[in-house]
C-alpha cells in the first residue's frame, strides 16, 4: 500500500520545495475562495450571467498576454525575483479586492480591473515557478513532485468553492476575501526563502524576438511539441464543462447541485491521482503515459455522454443516473491529472533551461486556452446534437486524433526519461 501512495521524497529532500508546495497548498483554497466570492459579487452586483461570464475574459486575456512575455521574463532573469515580483502583484491586487469590499465600493468594474491585474500577474508568476521546480527537485523527483502539485490542486478544485460559498453566505464578501490575502502570505514567503535561480546559458533579453524563439523552439522539436497537440485535442473536443448546467437542469435533473456535484468528483478524480501516485514515478515511457492518459480521459467523457443519454431527461430532480454520471467524471478527472504530470515532467526535463520560462508560457496559454476553445466547441455542437451525443462523439473523436497524432509522430511513444530527447 505504501508503494501506491504519492512519494514524498520531493519534500523530505528539498526545504525550498517544500515550503513552496506548503505555501502554494494554503493560497491555491484561498484563490478558490476569492474566485466564487468574485463571482457570486459581481452577480449581487448586477443581476446578469453575462456579467459573470465577462470575468472570464478579463481574466483570460492579461493572462494569454502576460503569460507569453511572462515567460520570456523568466529566462532573461533571476527567477526567484520574476517570481516574487509577481507574487507580490498577485497579492497586492487581492488586497485591494478585499479593499473595495470592506469600502463598499460596489463597483463591477473595479472588480473586473482587479481581476484582471490579478490575472495578468498570474500570467507571469506561473511561468517562473514551472522553470523553478526542476532546480529545487532534480529531473529524477519531477514525475513525484508534479504529482504532489496535483494533489494540492484537488483539494483546492473540491474545498475551495464549497468553502467559498459558505463563507460568502455567514461572514460575507470582505472577510471571505481576507482570508485569501492571509493565506497568500505563505506562498510569499516560501518564494520569498528560495535561492537565487538565475537561467542556465546566460540570460535572454525579453521581448517579442525571445517569445518567436520560444515558438521557433517548440515548431522543431516533436516530443514537447506534441504534449501540446494531445492536450488541445483533448480539451477542445471533449471539453465537458459548458454542457453541465443543461444536464443539471433537465437531463440528469438536480439543478446547480448536480453540477456542483460533477466538478467536485472531477476534482476527487484529480486527488486521487495525485494521492495514489506513487507508481507513476517508476514510468519512464512517458509519452506512452500521456497517450493512454489522453485515451482514458476521451474514454470517460464518452461514457459520461451515454449516462446521460441513458437519463433521458424529463426530471427536475437529480435522478439515480447522477453518481453514475459522478463516478465518469471521477475517472476523467483521474486521466487528466496523470496526463498533466507527465506532460509537465516532459515539458520541464526536455526543454532546456534558458527556455525553460518561454515554453512554460505557452503551457499557460494551452491550458487556460484550450479549455475555453472547448467550451465554444461543445457549446455549438449540443445546439445541435444534444449535450449526450456531443459528449460520446467528443470523446471517440478525442480518442481517435490522439491515436492519428501517434500514428503520425510514433517517436513519441518512444519517449524515455531516462534519454530524454525535445
Amino acid at each position: 500500500m505504501p508503494q501506491l501512495l504519492a512519494d514524498l521524497t520531493p519534500l523530505r529532500l528539498s526545504p525550498a520545495f517544500r515550503r513552496l508546495w506548503i505555501g502554494s497548498a494554503l493560497s491555491a483554497v484561498g484563490s478558490q475562495l476569492t474566485l466564487v466570492a468574485v463571482s457570486l459579487q459581481v452577480y449581487a452586483l448586477t443581476g446578469s450571467s453575462f456579467a459573470v461570464g465577462l470575468l472570464g475574459l478579463f481574466a483570460l486575456v492579461p493572462l494569454v498576454l502576460a503569460g507569453l512575455y511572462g515567460g520570456a521574463i523568466a529566462d532573461s532573469r533571476d527567477r526567484r525575483k520574476v517570481a516574487l515580483a509577481s507574487s507580490a502583484v498577485l497579492w497586492l491586487s487581492t488586497v485591494a479586492i478585499a479593499a473595495q469590499a470592506w469600502a463598499g465600493l460596489d463597483n463591477v468594474w473595479v472588480l473586473y480591473a482587479l481581476v484582471a491585474v490579478h490575472s495578468g500577474a498570474g500570467g507571469i508568476n506561473q511561468p517562473a515557478r514551472g522553470a523553478i521546480i526542476p532546480k529545487l527537485v532534480g529531473t529524477k523527483l519531477l514525475p513525484a513532485a508534479n504529482s504532489l502539485s496535483m494533489v494540492t490542486f484537488g483539494i483546492s478544485q473540491m474545498v475551495g468553492p464549497l468553502l467559498g460559498g459558505v463563507l460568502v453566505a455567514q461572514v460575507g464578501y470582505a472577510w471571505t476575501y481576507t482570508i485569501d490575502v492571509l493565506t497568500f502570505l505563505a506562498a510569499l514567503w516560501s518564494v520569498y526563502r528560495l535561492p537565487s535561480i538565475p537561467p542556465e546559458g546566460g540570460h535572454a533579453k525579453a521581448g517579442i524576438r525571445s517569445v518567436v524563439e520560444g515558438f521557433r523552439f517548440l515548431g522543431t522539436q516533436p516530443n514537447v511539441r506534441m504534449t501540446f497537440l494531445i492536450d488541445l485535442v483533448a480539451m477542445v473536443l471533449a471539453a465537458p464543462r459548458a454542457l453541465l448546467p443543461a444536464i443539471g437542469a433537465a437531463l440528469i435533473g438536480g439543478g446547480e447541485a448536480t453540477v456542483g456535484i460533477l466538478l467536485a468528483a472531477t476534482a476527487l478524480g484529480a486527488f486521487l491521482a495525485g494521492l495514489f501516485s506513487g507508481p507513476l514515478g517508476r514510468i519512464h515511457r512517458q509519452g506512452v503515459a500521456v497517450f493512454w492518459a489522453v485515451v482514458g480521459w476521451g474514454a470517460s467523457i464518452a461514457l459520461f455522454g451515454a449516462v446521460v443519454l441513458a437519463a433521458g431527461g424529463g426530471t427536475t430532480a437529480a435522478s439515480g443516473w447522477l453518481w453514475a454520471a459522478a463516478a465518469c467524471m471521477a475517472l476523467a478527472g483521474m486521466s487528466d491529472a496523470v496526463s498533466a504530470v507527465f506532460r509537465t515532467t516532459i515539458l520541464q526535463t526536455a526543454t532546456p533551461d534558458h527556455l525553460r520560462g518561454r515554453l512554460q508560457g505557452v503551457f499557460v496559454v494551452v491550458v487556460a486556452g484550450g479549455p475555453r476553445l472547448g467550451e465554444m466547441v461543445s457549446g455549438g455542437a449540443a445546439a445541435a446534437l444534444g449535450e449526450g451525443l456531443t459528449l460520446v462523439l467528443g470523446g471517440l473523436a478525442c480518442v481517435g486524433l490522439a491515436a492519428l497524432l501517434m500514428r503520425w509522430q510514433p517517436g513519441f511513444l518512444r519517449y524515455d526519461s531516462r534519454h530524454p530527447e525535445p
